[in-house]
């Protein structure tokens, strides 16, 4: 079992910033190759927004490009979302994946999920 804690979410008002967490444990975690961020609105599908490799290869979806950033920090079993300029259209429930394959934007690729953390942004 590989167990996901995300933190960082809260509200914040559009152009700032936020720093999302992921923090992964488990005596499985280090068969996970991928590690990605999706997020979910209201009355929305679940959306792809970043994946990380175990060796650091990057996906980002182009809604977020140039915005967000995810990276990862290994011996620390952590990933993070760097999440600049902020629009109220990226309010979500932001969840934190991870997978033993590859980089995936389809959620149903992924094997472990946290439990998710809320950012609003307000205009």
């Amino acid at each position: 079992q590989v167990q996901l804690v995300e933190s960082g979410g809260g509200l914040v008002q559009a152009g700032g910033s936020l720093r999302l967490s992921c923090v992964a444990s488990g005596r499985t975690f280090s068969a996970m190759r991928v590690m990605g961020w999706f997020r979910q609105a209201p009355g929305k599908e679940r959306e792809f927004v970043a994946a990380i490799t175990w060796t650091g290869s990057i996906t980002t979806a182009d809604s977020v490009k140039g915005r967000f950033t995810i990276s990862r920090d290994n011996p620390k079993n952590t990933v993070y979302l760097q999440m600049n300029s902020l629009k109220p259209e990226d309010t979500a429930v932001y969840y934190c994946a991870a997978s033993r394959g590859e980089i995936n934007i389809d959620p149903s690729g992924y094997d472990y999920w946290g439990q998710g953390t809320q950012v609003t942004v307000s205009s």
